[in-house]
Parts: structure tokens; C-alpha cells; sequence
């Protein structure tokens, strides 16, 4: 049975190979590292913004998957670095022929499906981050003056702080908070005739103004901010209504969140993509040192050439050895046969 992808290996090219791979293991150590660190940022952006998000959208799983992944790569990194320099030397070699199977096996299936699961979810977040922050965002506004309902007291400190952060105001531009009540109820006067008057005028009985949270308005504004009666161009005969941005932030935060999170998303995939090719080269420079190795018996300087290859056999070559192997399991050897029992015939005296 021919071995898989076989590679004829001489002296130098596997001296060569096993400095290479001390090289590439450093560098998938440093970038496992790495995708450890953008995890972690990750990480502290959805304890901020997972709020506007919808609980369905992947955007939250995918620094948890890319913290393993990247732990698992920084362990194949200095496990690979560690084997392949103790292979130059035969006195070293021994000790870690140990290390290498559970090695490959954990690196490939662990680590690579790792890899390959945060690689899939990243290239996935940017289909389901509009949807996700639409339902998300619209949740955050509807819960605004609920500061006094447990599960969401936080809502109007977490939209207030986005807002002045990332000068955004509403969902879509600043009049989406007309059509919600942000005001909480503690707040108006039920005997206010203003206040029964609109809340009556409403089919869901809400206190719907055209005006804005505090949080909206521009800082670096040169005049005022206004917050109260936009709609009314009588109202502030001194400003012109047809340019609220020079008061009010102009972008919607859906647009804004949508940006800077898919930036966010395509740097993670493209630090995963970095990492899961690097992994691949290791494992299969490391599979390689190990099958050109163990036809010297773990000396690489030894004279000779020997082969290298991923596989033993092919897969139809490994599976036909399996199905015969489990056949010659249940079939019994010939020597191990049953003996007849001799018929009662022959066991008789003569007559």
C-alpha cells in the first residue's frame, strides 16, 4: 500500500525542515497570542454593546470560540517549537516522540475545528449584524424609561453612553425618539393637562414628544442644543430647523454600530485566517519530521534518505484494512475452531 503525498527527505532538506518548523511554531505562537488578545478585546465590546444586539446574532459566541482557538494554537506553536528543536538532537528527540502523536491529533481536530468554527462564524456575523442590531437597538429604545424595571435599568445609562461615544442619536437619525416614550412615568404630572392631553391622543396611552434625550446633542455644537418641539419650525425662531445636525448628532447608531462592528469582524477573520494557515503548515511539517524520522529511528543526521508522508495508505487502502481487520475479529481462526465432539456412535464398545 502506497503511503499518501510521499516526500523523499535527505540529510540537509530534513535539517532544513526542522529548523523551518522551530521558526513557524514561534510565529504560530505569536499569533495564537494575538487572536487571544482580539479575543479579548472582543470580549469587552460585547459586555458594551451586546445590549443592542439580538440574542440570535453570532457576533456574541464568536470571541468565546476565538479564545480556544487561540489557546489551542498557542499550545501547538510551543509544543511544535519545543519538538522540532529537540529533533536536531538525538539525545533530546526520545522524550517528546511521545509528545508528537497527541500533538497532531489535538492540533488538527481540536485546534483546526477550532479555527475553522471562528473562521465560519466571523465570515458569518456581517449577514446578521444588520438584522441583529435593528431588533437589538429598537429593544434598547423601547426599554429606555424603564429605569425602575429589573432586567433593564441599566437600558438608559448603556443608550445614553453609546450615544455620546459613538455620536450617534436613535435608531435611524434622531426623530426615531419621537415615536417612543423615553420619558418615564415618574416623571410627568398626572395632573398636567398637556401631558393627559397627549397621552389621550395616543392609541397605546404614550407620552410621545417631539424631542430628544440629552445624550443626543453635539458638544462641540457652537449654540445650544435644542431638545424640545423640533418639528415646530415656530418654536425657535432663532435656529433653523432644516440643520438639526449642527446640534444634534446626524447618523443614526445603526449605521454607526454596523461600521465600526464589521471592522471588527473582518480584522478577527483575518487574524484567524493567518492563524489557521500557519497551524496547517506546522501540523503538516511536523507529521512529515515525525514519518521521515521514525524511518531513522529518531536520529536526524543519520546517513541516508528516507520518506516522509502523511498517510500510510491511501483512504480506500485504510478503510479495506480496517473492514478486514474487524472481519477477521469476528471470524474465527482456523486453529481456534470449535472441535467436533466425537458421535455417540464411535464412543460405544463394539458389540
Amino acid at each position: 500500500m502506497a503511503p499518501v503525498l510521499p516526500l523523499a527527505l535527505r540529510l540537509q532538506p530534513r535539517i532544513r525542515l526542522a529548523q523551518g518548523l522551530w521558526l513557524l511554531s514561534w510565529l504560530l505562537a505569536l499569533a495564537g497570542g494575538f487572536t487571544l488578545l482580539y479575543s479579548g478585546h472582543l470580549s469587552v465590546q460585547v459586555c458594551h454593546l451586546g445590549t443592542f444586539l439580538a440574542p440570535s446574532c453570532p457576533f456574541n459566541a464568536l470571541p468565546k470560540v476565538a479564545l480556544g482557538a487561540g489557546a489551542v494554537a498557542v499550545g501547538t506553536g510551543l509544543l511544535g517549537a519545543g519538538v522540532s528543536r529537540a529533533s536536531l538532537d538525538a539525545a533530546q528527540y526520545p522524550p517528546w516522540r511521545g509528545v508528537l502523536c497527541p500533538l497532531l491529533v489535538a492540533g488538527t481536530v481540536g485546534g483546526g475545528g477550532l479555527l475553522i468554527f471562528a473562521l465560519g462564524l466571523a465570515l458569518a456575523v456581517p449577514w446578521s449584524l444588520d438584522s441583529g442590531l435593528e431588533e437589538g437597538l429598537g429593544t434598547a429604545l423601547a426599554h429606555y424609561k424603564d429605569t425602575e424595571v429589573p432586567g433593564h435599568c441599566h437600558a438608559k445609562r448603556l443608550l445614553d453612553e453609546l450615544q455620546l461615544w459613538h455620536h450617534c442619536c436613535g435608531r435611524h437619525g434622531y426623530k426615531d425618539w419621537f415615536g417612543i416614550q423615553w420619558v418615564s412615568s415618574r416623571y410627568l404630572d398626572p395632573n398636567d393637562q398637556d401631558v393627559v392631553d397627549r397621552m389621550q391622543s395616543n392609541v397605546e396611552g404614550l407620552y410621545l414628544i417631539d424631542g430628544v434625550p440629552f445624550s443626543c446633542c453635539n458638544p462641540h455644537s457652537p449654540r445650544p442644543c435644542l431638545q424640545s418641539r423640533l418639528s415646530d419650525p415656530h418654536a425657535h425662531p432663532l435656529f433653523d430647523p432644516r440643520q438639526p445636525n449642527l446640534n444634534l448628532w446626524a447618523e443614526g447608531c445603526h449605521g454607526v454600530l454596523l461600521e465600526y462592528l464589521q471592522g471588527l469582524v473582518n480584522t478577527m477573520a483575518n487574524v484567524l485566517a493567518v492563524t489557521l494557515l500557519l497551524q496547517t503548515v506546522v501540523l503538516v511539517g511536523l507529521r512529515y519530521l515525525q514519518t521521515a524520522l521514525e524511518g531513522l529511528g529518531g536520529v536526524i543526521d543519520a546517513e541516508g534518505e528516507t520518506q516522509g508522508y502523511l498517510f500510510p495508505c491511501g483512504l480506500t487502502d485504510m478503510l479495506k484494512a480496517v473492514w478486514l481487520q474487524g472481519g477477521l475479529v469476528h471470524r474465527p481462526a482456523p486453529e481456534e475452531a470449535p472441535k467436533e465432539e466425537p458421535s455417540p456412535m464411535e464412543d460405544s464398545p463394539e458389540a
